[in-house]
């Protein structure tokens, strides 16, 4: 039989209880929009970068887009980027992202630089958001704009965790093009 044993804030206070650290990795609806945001302003600035300094600017900045956005420093992320093809379609590591946002890298010879295509703009619109605790997952549409107005809608699913700062890393990142029927 299980017992509790309350202690009174008296007492806790002079045992140390009462200042117990507490860590709260729990994600809040605000954080995903802002971390969607954030990702979707990232892919228009590595498209301003390379546009202005041409591709090495843009592997600069996207290096540190990734580093700050994705969770590779805690292990693989599942990264199913939108136009990869086998045997290179999937990207756990960091380079292959790298790879897949600004090209440049012969490990990676199908990769011209998605990010280098001159978005100008970028949204997000979620179908659905589901949070549970430590973890969000959303899925969706993002629409970019390239230079000539036109709209491209890629299907989108990220899986959001926080690191040990307390900073939110994206984990899963699933991006295909809709599908059009047969």
């Amino acid at each position: 039989m299980n017992k509790r044993i309350l202690v009174p804030l008296a007492l806790a206070s002079i045992t140390g209880l009462a200042s117990a650290t507490v860590v709260n990795r729990a994600i809040t609806e605000a954080e995903v929009t802002a971390a969607q945001q954030a990702w979707c302003k990232a892919l228009v600035d590595i498209s301003a970068a390379n546009d202005s300094g041409g591709q090495a600017a843009a592997k600069a900045l996207a290096e540190k887009v990734i580093d700050a956005a994705y969770g590779y420093q805690m292990g693989a992320v599942l990264f199913k980027p939108t136009l990869t093809v086998a045997p290179q379609t999937f990207r756990t590591t960091r380079a292959g992202a790298l790879a897949y946002f600004v090209g440049g890298d012969s490990n990676f010879p199908k990769d011209t630089g998605f990010a280098l295509k001159g978005w100008t703009k970028c949204e997000a619109k979620n179908a659905a958001v589901f949070i549970t605790g430590d973890s969000a997952t959303t899925m969706g549409n993002v629409m970019i704009t390239g230079k000539d107005g036109q709209v491209t809608t890629v299907d989108k699913t990220w899986k959001y965790v926080k690191d040990d700062a307390g900073k939110l890393r994206i984990v899963v990142h699933h991006s295909s093009l809709p599908y059009s029927g047969s």
